[in-house]
């Protein structure tokens, strides 16, 4: 089930990232390095400080296929995916809750500390969408106040919690996927943000 929800994740990932590239009128070759990034980017960051090899793009190479053909096929149907914005907002929102959860289990496979599992948990949710928005020149939107990292951590901390508590991996991943999905959907919905610091110079004269 796990897998197959990764899968839907980094197609609609991919999918999304190829709009922001055809937003900065890039070519082809730019399309699918977006996509690349944003799909794969968190779980490369993470494997890369775990020294966890080979990366997952390397052992399945197929994986960059699958994510090259969704943004093509972006580009053949952008209008329709655009329209679409609540669809790929919803699965961009299972997709963290997802990511987040392999990330975790890469963590504790590689036999880290609890907060390191964690981190690798966020890691592989949030830094694809980061890298994105640095490759097309915008502020991330996890630092403009968006309640993205923050459901990451909660995700992280209910399923570790749950497999350290000894329950059934599958109950846990449930448990998981019913906190964070629904909290980062209430976050889209209710505008909930992250408090800002906000200082501006001129304001103190």
């Amino acid at each position: 089930m796990l897998s197959i929800m990764f899968y839907i994740a980094i197609t609609a990932e991919a999918m999304t990232a190829a709009l922001a590239a055809g937003r900065r009128n890039m070519d082809w070759f730019g399309v699918c390095l977006i996509a690349c990034v944003t799909a794969l980017g968190g779980g490369t960051t993470r494997d890369m400080f775990l020294a966890h090899y080979p990366l997952y793009w390397v052992a399945n190479p197929y994986v960059l296929l699958l994510v090259c053909g969704a943004a093509l096929l972006t580009v053949a149907i952008a209008r329709l995916v655009d329209r679409l914005r609540w669809p790929f907002l919803l699965l961009d929102a299972l997709g963290l809750v997802v990511f987040t959860i392999v990330g975790c289990n890469i963590g504790m496979e590689a036999g880290v500390h609890p907060i390191i599992v964690i981190v690798a948990g966020m890691v592989t949710g949030i830094v694809g969408g980061i890298l994105r928005d640095v490759l097309c020149n915008d502020i991330p939107l996890v630092f403009q106040g968006e309640l993205y990292a923050t459901v990451s951590i909660v995700t992280g901390v209910v399923y570790y919690l749950g497999l350290l508590a000894g329950l059934p991996a599958d109950i846990v991943v449930l448990i998981a996927l019913a906190v964070g999905f629904p909290l980062r959907v209430a976050a889209l919905v209710f505008k909930w943000e992250m408090p800002r610091f906000v200082f501006d110079r001129e304001m103190r004269k």
